[in-house]
């Protein structure tokens, strides 16, 4: 379901682990925008599949072993772009952006010109948008998964491979416009198993790899679960991490922080930054101090100490220093979700 939400909604908070001496990582969750902005009247999609089905004898080949020479090989892709559309359709409903997506399960297409794309006529679109009740079509428009297996040895009788396989796609976007413009999203992506090419089960599957058929299942879902972070806002799991000392400060700050109790941690923390002549112990005060009003929404806050804690690592260890480097990271990001801020205020 579409609805309005302020971009800092509060981070969560999951699990902290021990790092190296003195640093300690937490993984938190960041809610990301949508990286293509849809009008804010399209409240309703639909997706369909508008691609003729890939030839069987068409992106795939083979290395037997022993040959240096690949070789044609077939491999049946049916179903494979409606295991596309129907995973995109499903991904962005369970994001609950949209009030509604609806999966349009009649295909577009019924000639055989595999290599040529067909857009939409507006008719069609409308005739779709009547017929669902949708106010934009996601399209998936082009799809071609290429797959090369190279066979490299046997062993009791089983041989052992190295399955490649990529994957292009285009994903169009049709709404009612004054400008006519189609928004078109691209999406290239490849993937590698190695192992022992067994189908009749007998072998554990970490030590085997899919069929190709399986092969371009998976990388068909997979494309889908990228393209949902294109269409909709969505939370991304990211690393953060904060500084630790045999200061009783800096200790009890701690302690506030694993009560995600941030508020209390940055009063230790600050008296702690006060209290120090050191730079190199002020920055790490200030980016704890920093992490600590991220936690809270409050990223004014946390990019000025961000930036205070930079300043100081670049003062007291130079520019190739590690806690330099690595407050510059954090500083950016920082700056990087301020940026994001308005698109998802629009989102």
């Amino acid at each position: 379901m579409k609805k309005i939400s302020p971009f800092f909604i509060l981070t969560a908070f999951l699990f902290f682990t021990s790092g190296c001496a003195g640093i300690k990582y937490l993984t938190v969750e960041t809610h990301e925008p949508a990286q293509v902005t849809l009008p804010s009247n399209v409240l309703s999609i639909v997706i369909a599949n508008n691609v003729v089905q890939q030839p069987d004898d068409v992106g795939h080949d083979i290395t037997p072993l022993g040959r240096s020479q690949t070789e044609r090989a077939k491999v049946s892709s049916d179903s494979i772009a409606i295991f596309y559309t129907e995973a995109l359709a499903q991904f962005l409903d369970e994001e609950d952006y949209f009030f509604q997506v609806f999966y349009y399960d009649k295909p577009l297409r019924s000639d055989t010109h595999f290599f040529q794309e067909q857009p939409l006529l507006p008719e069609r679109m409308n005739e779709i948008r009547e017929e669902t009740g949708a106010d934009a079509i996601i399209s998936l428009d082009k799809l071609l998964i290429e797959t090369h297996e190279q066979q490299l040895f046997r062993q009791q009788g089983y041989t052992y491979s190295n399955l490649r396989a990529k994957i292009q796609s285009l994903l169009r976007v049709y709404m009612p416009t004054m400008e006519g413009k189609i928004p078109a999203v691209q999406y290239n992506d490849s993937l590698t198993w190695e192992g022992f090419d067994i189908q009749d089960g007998r072998a554990y599957a970490e030590v085997m790899i899919p069929s190709t058929e399986e092969a371009m299942k998976i990388m068909a879902v997979r494309a889908a679960e990228k393209m949902t972070t294109v269409f909709a806002p969505h939370w991304e799991m990211q690393d953060r991490w904060y500084y630790t000392s045999a200061s009783s400060l800096m200790r009890e700050g701690e302690a506030y922080a694993k009560e995600a109790n941030w508020a209390e941690a940055i009063k230790k923390w600050e008296v702690y930054y006060n209290g120090r002549s050191n730079k190199k112990d002020k920055g790490k005060a200030a980016n704890n101090i920093a992490l600590a009003y991220e936690m809270m929404d409050n990223m004014d806050e946390a990019y000025k100490w961000a930036t205070v804690a930079n300043e100081l690592f670049l003062e007291s260890m130079g520019p190739g220093s590690m806690e330099s480097r690595r407050s510059l990271i954090y500083k950016n990001e920082l700056q990087r979700r301020m940026d994001n801020s308005n698109r998802l205020n629009m989102q």
